[in-house]
């Protein structure tokens, strides 16, 4: 059984909370670039991009609301202090995105019972000049007032994110749409977005059907685990809704985050890391998973006396890792580092790294690709 308690670790010094976090804004602000570059590379439609883009940038606003609350982390006792997965994932743990979600449920509470951000920035002015000390108390006050501010605006990436459905085309006695939903996944503490496209061929559009699409929500947030295969996940749906049928499955999973300064990983990335010697901000490497399935054929089952319905006959790849082992069409591991680590992966080369996709950020929000 795994020991979470040394799997975690919580950041209770105020400079090393403020270092966390300011990787992670780095970090998050690059992933829409990259989901860009995949977008002009071809693995990735603008309809693909638009779902992805809403659940990066809502992985942004949640590190900078977190940022926020623990500003003043190790300052004094009240202060709080972030818990982290350093050894599997370099993410928050998922309990943080769940007392996230309390506090935004009573965000407007919070806010109409605090002083206004210029009113504390009125009061710590007085306390400089008056007593003539650093007023921590105040700053820390204000931090939480940014905090609350920031849930109020919404828009977060949350434990759960439900489903959305984005209408493609209809085509003859079908339409055609694109399912989006992504999670904070609890067993490896990292979000996780699925894009599901289906054909559906019932009477009223998926998301105006008043009975079919709260049930297809609740199945696919069910079944959305990481220890489940995409063909679990898309034959279980394909078979509890005759009239929806799944064609194409894809999960990314953002992360881990490999940082010399912060988590424990074992392994060649760890090591190429050290070797990098990389400075403040620049002591990091992302991995980017995308697991893809996709429907081959179509058959006719016979339902009932007379009837019949279509099941879906998904494509595996036999040759990448077993195919039914890995439950996927495809599995492709990419990498987005800063120009540093790059330099010395490159240097070392080490087994298995050279059919994985690198992705280099600079300082100027260049994106460049390399094999």
């Amino acid at each position: 059984m795994t020991n979470l308690q040394a799997d975690h670790m919580k950041l209770e010094d105020t400079h090393v909370t403020r270092r966390y976090f300011g990787k992670f804004a780095r970090i998050t602000g690059y992933l829409t670039k990259v989901a860009a570059t995949m977008e002009a590379e071809g693995r990735f439609t603008r309809r693909d991009i638009e779902a992805l883009a809403g659940y990066l940038v809502g992985l942004n606003w949640t590190f900078t609301a977190l940022a926020h609350k623990y500003h003043f982390a190790g300052r004094f006792a009240h202060a709080g202090a972030l818990t982290f997965d350093r050894v599997e994932s370099g993410f928050p743990v998922y309990q943080e995105l769940l007392e996230m979600a309390n506090d935004a449920q009573q965000a407007e509470r919070h806010l109409a019972t605090m002083p206004d951000v210029e009113t504390l920035k009125d009061q710590m002015v007085r306390v400089i000049l008056g007593d003539q000390t650093i007023p921590t108390k105040l700053q820390y006050a204000l931090s939480q007032r940014l905090y609350y501010e920031e849930l109020a605006r919404g828009d977060q990436f949350w434990a759960r994110n439900d489903p959305q459905a984005v209408w493609v085309r209809n085509q003859e006695d079908r339409r055609e749409f694109l399912v989006h939903w992504a999670v904070y996944d609890s067993q490896i503490n990292l979000p996780t977005i699925y894009l599901m496209e289906l054909e559906d061929t019932g009477r009223t559009g998926l998301p105006k059907d008043e009975r079919r699409w709260p049930e297809a929500q609740a199945h696919l947030m069910a079944q959305s685990v990481a220890g489940l295969k995409l063909l679990t996940i898309a034959k279980g749906f394909d078979e509890d809704f005759d009239d929806l049928h799944p064609t194409r499955l894809r999960r990314l999973h953002i992360g881990p985050m490999y940082s010399h300064a912060f988590t424990r990983q074992s392994g060649p990335l760890r090591e190429v890391l050290e070797a990098a010697n990389s400075p403040v901000g620049e002591d990091w490497a992302l991995v980017w998973t995308e697991e893809e399935l996709v429907s081959e054929r179509v058959e006719h089952v016979k339902s009932g006396w007379f009837g019949s319905v279509e099941r879906q006959i998904f494509s595996r790849d036999v040759f990448e890792a077993g195919g039914s082992a890995t439950g996927a069409t495809r599995m492709e591991r990419s990498l987005i580092m800063p120009e540093r680590p790059y330099q010395a992966l490159a240097e070392r080369n080490p087994p298995g790294f050279g059919s994985v996709r690198k992705f280099v950020v600079s300082e100027n929000g260049r994106v460049l690709s390399y094999r």
